[in-house]
């Protein structure tokens, strides 16, 4: 599954606000952050009522407890998106933290593609990577260099207990990236124990090339 060359900003759609699978699979990728640098997650306030406050205990320890960001995680409630989004860049400016990540609801009016160009260049700047995950929103335009729609899905089966569930796993489809093919990955999962950004998938559906090509010209 590709990765960005460098630090910089990704988008994920998540299917459902209920859905938890965009920050599972946005959680296996923090293996390429520094163990020993805080993560900085800013959420709006209108995310966090429509999908949950985010609970580091409860991020599993394939998530930020294996990475060591437990007591360095610095949450950032925003009271509206041109908060979060003031937040996330004022932090990309920070190349001591290990990451930026916010979440945001719906297609606000703050987030455009000027907002999310300053994003993507405030990272490349720093070296500091980004992702903002969308809840309810709609793939406009975007200055994001791989963009995602993730779902969740079955999981793997459970190594010691066939009645149990395994290790989790996503329905993912990159559907716009710069340096890469866009594709679909029915059924991936981290094939790390560590969270690294390393997956394993089932097969991998390619995308129309061409139509992907046109909405990066159009972007």
């Amino acid at each position: 599954m590709p990765v960005p060359a460098q630090p910089t900003l990704g988008e994920l759609f998540a299917a459902s606000p209920r859905d938890g699978g965009a920050t599972g699979f946005l959680l296996a990728q923090l293996g390429q952050l520094s163990r020993e640098r805080p993560l900085l997650w800013v959420q709006e306030r209108m995310a966090i009522l429509e999908a949950g406050r985010i609970y580091p205990p409860g991020l599993g320890a394939r998530g930020l407890g294996a990475q060591g960001f437990g007591p360095d995680l610095i949450h950032v409630e925003a009271r509206d998106a041109r908060a979060a989004l003031w937040a996330m860049e004022e932090g990309l400016r920070c190349s001591a933290l290990g990451g930026v990540i916010g979440e945001l609801w719906g297609d606000p009016r703050a987030l455009d593609f000027t907002a999310t160009r300053r994003l993507a260049v405030a990272a490349e700047r720093s070296g500091v990577p980004a992702w903002l995950v969308r809840f309810g929103g709609t793939a406009n335009l975007s200055g994001a260099r791989m963009r995602w729609r993730v779902a969740s899905a079955p999981s793997l089966a459970h190594e010691f207990d066939p009645r149990a569930p395994g290790a989790a796993a996503w329905d993912a489809e990159l559907f716009r990236a710069r340096g890469a093919a866009p594709g679909r990955w029915p059924r991936c999962w981290s094939a790390g124990g560590d969270g690294a950004a390393d997956f394993e998938r089932v097969v991998a559906v390619a995308a129309d090339r061409a139509v992907a090509a046109d909405e990066w010209k159009r972007a």
